[in-house]
C-alpha cells in the first residue's frame, strides 16, 4: 500500500464526486454540502485533475458522467460505504460472529468455568473460536501487547491504570488430601502435623505478585520451607490424582471437591491459620478492547457464569463455599 499517496487524498474529494454522479448539476451539488457553487467548481477541477478526466460533460439538461466517472461510480459508492460503516461503529451479532478470542485462565478456574463457558458459546455464538492457556508468565504485558484478550487469575497487589478488572469472587483456601488420609483424624490439623507429609504444587505463574502472598505469607512460608515439596505440576488433573494416590497434600480451593466425576476421593481441610485469607479472582482486560462490543459481551457473560460456582451449605457443614463472594456483574473498575 502506497501510503504516501492516500496521504495526499483528500476523502471530501470521493464525497463531493458522489454527490454530483447523484444531482449532475454543480450548484445543486453544493447546496447539498453546504458550499459555494464556486468551491463547488474548484473541486470539480481537483476531481478531474485527479482522475485525468473531464468526469463530467456540460448539456441542456444537466451534466453528463463521461465513461470514466461511471466506471468509477460503483467503486468509490463502495469506498464511501466502508468508510461510513468503520466510522459508524460495529454491528456485533454472537450468533454470526467468526474470530478467536485468547483468554490466560488458571486451572483452578478453568475445570469449573470453561465447560459451562463453551456450552454458553456453543449456545449463543456458535462461530467464536476460544482458545485458553494455563502457563502464560507475564500476563500483564500480554495483555498489553495484544497476545491475549482476558486473563482470569488471583487478584495481583498491583495492577498498571491501563487495566480494567471485574471481580469473579473469592473462596478460601484449604489443604486437599485423599479420604483415608492420616490427617482427616483432626478436624483442624496443625502444623506439626503437616509437615510430617510431603507436598504437591500447582504451577501458578507470577505467584510472587499475587494479592494473596500479602495475606498469607506466613503460610506460604511455612508450605515453602517446612513442608517437602515432591512433585510439582501445571496439570491440575494430575497433581490431584497423585494427592489422591499417596499421603501428599495439596493447598488449593475447597470447591475442587465439589465435583464428584473431578474431586471424588478427597476431600478439604482447614488450613492452620487465624487469619481471614480470601482468594481474590478476577477477569483482566486491557483498555485498549473496552470498546468492542465483543470483548465487553463475552467479559458479560464470564462473569455472569461466576454466579455458577457458588455453593449453598451450612456454615456449620462447611464455611469454605465455592467463590462465596461474586462481584458486580458487568462492571468494570480501574486498578
Amino acid at each position: 500500500m502506497d501510503t504516501r499517496q492516500l496521504a495526499r487524498m483528500d476523502l471530501n474529494l470521493l464525497v463531493a464526486f458522489q454527490v454530483l454522479l447523484e444531482e449532475k448539476h454543480v450548484s445543486r451539488a453544493a447546496d447539498r454540502l453546504f458550499i459555494t457553487q464556486s468551491a463547488m467548481s474548484k473541486t470539480l477541477g481537483r476531481l478531474r485533475d485527479l482522475f485525468d478526466d473531464p468526469l463530467f460533460t456540460r448539456s441542456s439538461h444537466g451534466m453528463v458522467p463521461t465513461p470514466r466517472a461511471l466506471e468509477l461510480q460503483s467503486q468509490i459508492q463502495g469506498v464511501l460505504s466502508q468508510v461510513q460503516s468503520i466510522t459508524a461503529g460495529q454491528q456485533f451479532d454472537p450468533k454470526t460472529y467468526e474470530g478467536e478470542i485468547s483468554i490466560a485462565v488458571s486451572e483452578y478456574v478453568g475445570v469449573v468455568l470453561l465447560p459451562a463457558l463453551m456450552q454458553l458459546l456453543q449456545e449463543e455464538a456458535p462461530l467464536l473460536r476460544v482458545t485458553t492457556l494455563s502457563r502464560v508468565e507475564r500476563q500483564l504485558d500480554e495483555l498489553t501487547e495484544g497476545g491475549l484478550d482476558f486473563a482470569i487469575h488471583v487478584r495481583r497487589s498491583h495492577y498498571r491504570p491501563e487495566f480494567n478488572l471485574q471481580n469473579l469472587g473469592s473462596t478460601k483456601p484449604v489443604l486437599l488430601v485423599r479420604k483415608g488420609h492420616p490427617l482427616r483424624r483432626q478436624r483442624k490439623p496443625d502444623w506439626d502435623s503437616i509437615i510430617q507429609f510431603p507436598r504437591v504444587a500447582l504451577y501458578m505463574p507470577n505467584v510472587e505478585e499475587m494479592e494473596l502472598i500479602d495475606q498469607v505469607g506466613e503460610v506460604f512460608y511455612q508450605l515453602e520451607h517446612d513442608v517437602r515439596e515432591v512433585f510439582e505440576t501445571s496439570h491440575l488433573y494430575t497433581a490431584m490424582e497423585v494427592v489422591r494416590r499417596t499421603d501428599c497434600i495439596m493447598m488449593g480451593p475447597p470447591f475442587l471437591t465439589d465435583f464428584a466425576q473431578f474431586g471424588g476421593g478427597l476431600m478439604s481441610l482447614p488450613l492452620p491459620t487465624h487469619q481471614e485469607i480470601q482468594i481474590n479472582y478476577v477477569l483482566v482486560a486491557h483498555k485498549r478492547t473496552e470498546n468492542s462490543p465483543l470483548h465487553n459481551w463475552l467479559a458479560e457473560k464470564i462473569v455472569g457464569l461466576s454466579q455458577l460456582f457458588n455453593v449453598e451449605l451450612e456454615e456449620d457443614d462447611n464455611p469454605y463455599s465455592a467463590f462465596g463472594r461474586t462481584g458486580q456483574r458487568g462492571r468494570w473498575t480501574r486498578s
